[in-house]
């Protein structure tokens, strides 16, 4: 509480604002039956007293009249205070929001591989609403429902302490019910908010691999398991509303028989003359409005539970400290695209090592390529050096400076990184090329994509570079998708070009182009490739064979041939296979 609470700092104005307007709301709520009750004993019964019955009908309508302006000035008070808590609301949430999404952007490769990405839109989305709840709902008619409780009881006290007492008989039984009803609706609302998260979690999951469930007929089995997930939700939020149901009317029901001993005992102390019809009337009404805010503030502090339960799950994300820090003072060279590995040992849990002593050094404008075995840690050597993980022991080199001591900004700019599995946004085929950075033109965009072959596509699209894409560009070819992951690249002007299985998925013709494309890419930038085919890396300046997580041969495609080792036998066996 205490740290949600800190995101009131910036409106603490317009939160003290709608606390005077809360107390101003209260006044006029609690003035209302007072000005009936003075009306009942002024100008009904004591209408004799006054010497006329149209000086009494007079006092009436001016009794009315006041009562309008109030019924007026609550509506008023009313409409101010939400209008200013939901705007307040809103714009926390926004910046909650906002702060969460920054921060998971600013997270590791390692925290998105374990972490679901269905949670992670919970907490985005779900959560944050949640949270707005607390700001634009339960805090206010917390203070609101407190005061008013207080007022009503004073008022009460003030009028006839002894019709008071007979009023509060049946609070130490709202007290149990309230305690029974928080302890029910705290837990119906976690329940409630995990297993909103588990089936976000899966909706995410299997929509994304639909493809994989079709193709293996899993769709029976799918319904299934989502069946189980949605029936769960089903019990929980049936849970929730259950405690509600029995939780409502048993106060309603308590009100009733506070009512009852209000009416019995005021209309014997109104017989006795102990007590004024008026007194009894305002009474009556108070009692009838009373026990609102105690439901009122059982309720609110489930609302409270399940908002706190929601910030928690908010601040797990968070806390979470991003893997990859920037240095204090960041190095920021022009990179021209020197790599070295100094003795590099790299795991990704403990001391699993995928890299084992690792060591080369490629010059700038050297084309380089790795292969191996799957598990050979070949694309493992990729992250490493756009530093989406941190090694454990050794150096790596870029230009002579440790990539830690790299601006993460800087270095990642100056890397271009095509991959074998392209991800497209919605958007249209612009969009995805310069990604929405406002110093790459039109113009930078359609030349990209002329050098790598992709105008030839794109310009036949309805509507060229504005068409539609729709999400992970289902509606393009694999090959079209990785033309335009070609084009993109290109476009942010890297020194350093990064091509893991880039042809990968490519038919023979598309090949062709971008094989063609390459030679011009390729011209003066430091160009590292991770290929099975052998036959599309002949043309690199030195080719890394990796074995184990350690580097078992070195040389150009000629060299490694002659030396008759792992690579060798790599080359034939696609020989036979081809």
């Amino acid at each position: 509480m205490k740290r949600i609470l800190r995101y009131l700092k910036p409106h603490i104005l317009t939160l003290a604002a709608a606390t005077v307007l809360v107390l101003l709301l209260i006044g006029v709520e609690l003035w209302r039956p007072i000005v009936i009750g003075d009306a009942i004993d002024n100008y009904i019964e004591g209408y004799e007293a006054i010497g006329s019955v149209e000086a009494a009908f007079r006092g009436i309508l001016q009794a009315a009249a006041l009562y309008l302006c109030l019924l007026l000035s609550g509506f008023v008070l009313n409409a101010a205070h939400t209008w200013l808590l939901q705007k307040m609301g809103q714009k926390i949430i926004y910046t909650l929001r906002e702060e969460v999404f920054t921060h998971i952007h600013s997270l590791s490769l390692g925290f998105f591989n374990e972490t679901p990405v269905g949670k992670l839109v919970t907490r985005v989305v779900n959560d944050t609403e949640a949270v707005n709840e607390l700001f634009t709902s339960v805090l206010v008619k917390l203070f609101k429902n407190t005061v008013k409780i207080l007022g009503y009881a004073l008022i009460m006290l003030y009028f006839s302490p002894k019709m008071a007492l007979v009023s509060f008989a049946l609070l130490p039984l709202v007290t149990v019910l309230t305690f029974i009803f928080r302890f029910y609706s705290r837990r119906a609302y976690e329940l409630t908010r995990n297993r909103i998260t588990d089936i976000n979690t899966f909706l995410s999951e299997h929509l994304s691999g639909m493809s994989v469930i079709q193709a293996f007929s899993r769709e029976e089995k799918k319904y299934g398991e989502f069946e189980e997930k949605s029936r769960k939700l089903y019990q929980a939020n049936w849970r929730e509303v259950m405690t509600f149901a029995v939780f409502r009317p048993s106060i309603y029901f308590i009100s009733i028989l506070a009512m009852a001993l209000v009416i019995g005992v005021g209309s014997r102390g109104v017989l006795d003359g102990t007590l004024s019809l008026g007194t009894l009337f305002v009474f009556i009404t108070y009692i009838t409005s009373f026990f609102d805010p105690i439901q009122d503030l059982a309720e609110q502090f489930g609302t409270l539970q399940s908002s706190l339960a929601s910030a928690d799950k908010i601040f797990s994300i968070l806390d979470v400290k991003p893997g990859i820090q920037n240095p204090p003072v960041p190095v920021q060279p022009e990179i021209r695209g020197r790599i070295e590995f100094r003795h590099v040992w790299f795991a990704y849990e403990k001391e699993d090592y995928i890299l084992k002593d690792v060591s080369f050094v490629i010059e700038p404008g050297q084309k380089t390529a790795f292969v191996g075995a799957t598990g050979a840690g070949k694309s493992s050597i990729l992250n490493l050096i756009g530093r989406y993980f941190d090694i454990q022991k050794g150096e790596i080199l870029i230009d002579g400076v440790d990539i830690r001591q790299l601006d993460k900004s800087a270095l990642r700019s100056a890397i271009g990184q095509v991959q074998q599995d392209v991800f497209l946004f919605t958007g249209d085929i612009r969009s995805n090329i310069d990604l929405g950075n406002e110093t790459i033109s039109r113009e930078d965009v359609i030349a990209a994509a002329k050098t790598v072959c992709a105008d030839t596509f794109i310009e036949k699209l309805p509507q060229g570079y504005d068409t539609p894409v729709t999400e992970r560009g289902s509606t393009l070819s694999a090959g079209q998708r990785q033309l335009i992951s070609f084009a993109r690249t290109l476009a942010y002007k890297p020194a350093i070009l990064v091509l893991d299985e880039a042809t990968a998925n490519i038919d023979t013709e598309t090949e062709s182009l971008i094989t063609k494309a390459l030679e011009k890419l390729m011209e003066g930038r430091t160009t590292i490739m991770v290929a099975h085919r052998l036959s599309t890396i002949q043309h690199a300046d030195q080719i890394l064979v990796m074995q184990g997580g350690r580097i078992a041969e070195s040389g150009t495609h000629q060299e490694l041939l002659t030396k008759d080792g792992l690579y060798k036998k790599l080359y034939d066996l696609q020989l036979v296979t081809n």
